[in-house]
């Protein structure tokens, strides 16, 4: 198997990386009332020293009350936070890495009671839980407004930082997402409707991110057909629905699209063997990141690597080379082992530490 083509230059904009693996964004919540601290900063630099090209962070809460779910998943608003993560992109940029941090809001997945900020009840479009049921009111104009700018402020913040760009998490049913979702969102104002129209929210977000950054600092949009707990949901079931979805978000501004499978080597439509990322570069003409499992021989949910399996980094290879995707995103592997790229690299693939569930349980 030649992996050189993983190792080769991508540009996109001003965003200019060595190579063509990203770290996806995982939850680690390591840090302590939302500040992320020199542990975090060490754990991110150890996988640009092990030859990421690009490093999406865990998400980060942008400055809402109910905006996540954990106390040890870190803030991207409050000096101490912000200047936790100065110290991150200080470190990442050291070992000659680039570096963006995802801005999330976890929306109706979080629960009643949930901490940080116990007392601060979930919001959604409706007010619905992920599984259609009526918990909250549904968000006013003034929280959406509120939302928006939280959003364009920790761009704004990002920027000014030192980041080389932000995500914006879209996917597996979290906020923006939950005004994706048809199930979600029951909305009959200018934010419900149709596909097109439950894009108005994100839309809204982008085009604020987009003047509180710049015209050239990178907009990165993670978005995903599957929900947390609903692997079998489809926001899009023909490639013209997702046309209808993606046209929206990519004129607003969005300029790579991460595209979130649970297996990359899936097609998305039938007729054809594209994947969602695949797809979503052929209708948008724009750069798009693939991710699900690559590195692993397991089932998604876990266990080591059967050492007997398949290697699935020849069928991600081959697709790269066909030009399915630009870029590849890589998660629990490089959890389990920094020098996960370069090992692939210099062709000591027999080094790599397998991932098992016990390394989510550490930060190193």
């Amino acid at each position: 198997m030649n992996t050189d083509l993983l190792f080769t230059p991508f540009q996109a904009g001003t965003l200019s990386l060595d190579n063509r693996i990203v770290m996806a964004p995982m939850t680690r919540a390591f840090s302590p009332e939302g500040v992320p601290g020199p542990d975090v900063a060490a754990y991110y630099r150890k996988r640009a020293e092990g030859g990421v090209g690009l490093i999406v962070t865990e998400g980060t809460a942008i400055n809402h009350p109910a905006a996540v779910s954990h106390p040890g998943i870190p803030n991207f608003h409050g000096e101490a936070a912000l200047e936790g993560w100065a110290e991150v992109v200080r470190e990442v940029h050291a070992a000659g890495g680039k570096i963006i941090p995802q801005l999330w809001h976890v929306g109706m997945a979080r629960s009643i009671g949930d901490l940080p900020n116990a007392d601060a009840l979930p919001v959604g479009p409706s007010g619905l839980s992920l599984a259609g049921e009526p918990v909250t009111e549904p968000m006013t104009k003034q929280q959406i407004d509120g939302i928006v700018a939280a959003f364009a402020q920790a761009a704004a913040d990002a920027k000014r930082i030192g980041f080389d760009g932000i995500e914006l998490h879209g996917a597996h049913g979290y906020l923006i997402d939950q005004f994706f979702w048809e199930k979600t969102n029951q909305r009959t104002d200018e934010y419900g409707g149709d596909l097109e129209a439950r894009t108005t929210f994100a839309v809204e977000i982008i085009d604020a991110c987009r003047r509180a950054v710049g015209p050239d600092f990178p907009i990165v949009l993670r978005f995903s057909q599957w929900k947390s707990g609903d692997y079998s949901a489809k926001l899009a079931r023909t490639p013209d629905e997702l046309a209808r979805f993606l046209t929206p978000l990519s004129n607003a501004g969005v300029d790579i699209f991460h595209c979130s499978t649970r297996r990359f080597w899936l097609p998305e439509f039938e007729g054809s063997e594209l994947n969602l990322a695949g797809w979503t570069k052929q209708i948008t003409g724009k750069p798009v990141i693939t991710v699900g499992s690559v590195g692993l021989n397991s089932e998604f949910t876990g266990g080591a690597a059967d050492p007997h399996e398949e290697d699935n980094l020849d069928r991600l290879v081959e697709r790269l080379e066909k030009g399915e995707f630009d870029l590849v995103a890589v998660g629990r592997a490089l959890i389990s082992d920094p020098e996960w790229p370069a090992k692939v690299q210099s062709g000591h693939k027999e080094e790599i530490i397998p991932f098992t569930p016990a390394a989510t349980r550490t930060l190193s």
